[in-house]
């Protein structure tokens, strides 16, 4: 029963000693062994070492952009039909494999994914810390990536991670809320996967604040009951804000001769703080050196979660990056030869060969979305256009996606550019919602394309280029003067 599972195992790491016996488990445990183990290095070149890895284990590199972002290439290069999701820090069981095969082979079609089971043991002989009972919570959460295994359709319709998320708060549950607006379930597993406590630094709890603002974020996206629907509790917010508020009017109300009101707002804000770091205090071990951690961060907390917050509230109201790159081909990656047949003819417009390659090496995915209508006009053979295509390629190294289409003006299909079809396809190869993409190229029919599909554009124009285009693209979307500049212009340059 267990052989038939088609899975891939997915971590992303910073290089922590707990990975290599992560991984020896993963490659002697009982059960089906996966199709492949993708460690997504996500340390910040350069100068980073080589990862301790044993034989079989394949790392990629995703540059230092966040979990969300490790996770999506980890995905995106694996093709199994179920990617599980662990994190580099957790203990596995032998007999993980096989426990994740039982969980998985008898799921209906409407189940997305399945979560495991997380335990965190607890010291036996004192009473936890704070940072012990934040991890301790982790067993009650719901949809941690921890431990997560979800169908890769299910991954593709959803767009993946969104990699707005840049820590490790978060994005779990915005990839689970979006799976299931989609119509699908999230089943509980039975396997059991161990999470161990770690003690970390003095002001670790103070550094947590800044995942106010990806709760920014979440409130943007899924509306004001996204704590009720995640199950991630009412929060202290409201108290952090009002304790804000005290602190500042007591320091700023006796300049303005209000020596009363300072006095009660002075009171308020002891009021506050103390209940605050008694509430802290209290379930944890109560040694000196935890009850002066709890007093001081209880006093730097309120304002660090409210600053937090609203920066978080200010970026989700900008424009989202684009997560995958779709260029034309003509005059945006190779200089354009009217009907060009021969691959000999094929020529790299300057520094977009190393343009492309370096969004490859960040994991960004690139495509190619192409007008061909000379096949259409018996001027080039589809054999021609594979031959061209193929050089494009072997310069440029491997596109995730490539749509061509091969009519004419006049045959009414729903590919070929200003119509998006090849925009939506291209986005579904790579796994992407449309409106994750950014198109450049350096025509109306570009631009056009994009914004039919909900994508973003930027024209790069050329001598050939016509003036109403670009001043509609001005107006629209984005113009630059090479591509280059157009990378930045869309957020995605290096």
């Amino acid at each position: 029963m267990t052989a038939s599972l088609d899975y891939t195992v997915v971590i992303p790491t910073t290089g922590r000693e707990t990975l290599r016996p992560l991984l020896d488990t993963l490659l002697g445990g009982e059960g089906p062994r996966p199709a492949e183990i993708l460690v997504v290095d996500d340390r910040t070149p350069p100068g980073t070492s080589d990862l301790d890895v044993p034989g079989g284990v394949r790392v990629l590199r995703s540059g230092g952009r966040g979990p969300a972002a490790a996770r999506n290439l980890g995905w995106r290069t694996a093709k199994s039909e179920w990617i599980a999701f662990v994190d580099d820090d957790v203990v596995l069981a032998p007999d993980w494999p096989r426990r994740l095969a039982e969980d998985l082979l008898p799921l209906p079609a409407d189940v997305a994914a399945s979560q495991g089971r997380i335990t965190v043991p607890l010291p036996a002989d004192r009473r936890p810390t704070d940072d012990e009972r934040g991890t301790a919570g982790l067993e009650h959460a719901r949809w941690i990536t921890a431990d997560m295994a979800y169908r890769r359709s299910a991954l593709v319709e959803a767009g993946g991670f969104d990699e707005r998320f840049p820590r490790a708060f978060r994005e779990d549950s915005d990839l689970a809320l979006r799976v299931a607006e989609a119509g699908h379930r999230i089943d509980q597993g039975t396997r059991l996967t161990t999470h161990p406590a770690r003690r970390a630094g003095f002001f670790s709890s103070l550094k947590a604040q800044r995942g106010n603002a990806d709760n920014a974020l979440m409130r943007r996206k899924h509306g004001v009951l996204w704590r009720q629907r995640t199950g991630a509790g009412h929060g202290r917010l409201g108290r952090h804000a009002l304790s804000t508020v005290a602190g500042l009017a007591a320091l700023t109300l006796p300049v303005l001769r209000q020596r009363g009101k300072a006095l009660l707002a002075a009171g308020v804000w002891a009021g506050l703080t103390a209940e605050f770091a008694t509430r802290r205090i209290l379930p944890g071990p109560r040694t000196p050196g935890e009850v002066a951690r709890m007093v001081v961060t209880s006093v730097l907390i309120p304002p660090a979660a409210c600053y937090h917050r609203l920066r978080g509230e200010i970026a989700a109201r900008r424009p989202r990056p684009p997560v995958a790159v779709l260029f034309d081909r003509d005059d945006t990656l190779i200089v354009d030869v009217p009907y060009l047949n021969d691959p000999d003819g094929v020529r790299p417009v300057p520094g977009a060969v190393d343009l492309v390659r370096q969004l490859r090496d960040r994991g960004i995915p690139v495509g190619v979305v192409s007008n061909q209508s000379g096949v259409a006009k018996g001027l080039i053979t589809p054999e021609q256009l594979d031959a061209v295509n193929a050089r494009v390629q072997e310069l440029f190294g491997p596109f995730g996606t490539w749509q061509v289409c091969v009519h004419d003006d006049g045959d009414g299909c729903a590919c070929r550019k200003p119509a998006p079809g090849m925009v939506f396809r291209a986005a579904g190869e790579l796994g992407v919602d449309p409106a994750s993409c950014v198109l450049i190229g350096d025509t109306g029919a570009d631009v056009d394309a994009a914004l039919a599909a909900g994508a973003r554009a930027v024209l790069v124009p050329t001598a050939r280029t016509l003036e109403p285009e670009i001043a509609r693209a001005r107006r629209d979307a984005a113009v630059a003067r090479d591509l280059s500049e157009a990378l930045r212009v869309a957020g995605v340059a290096g």
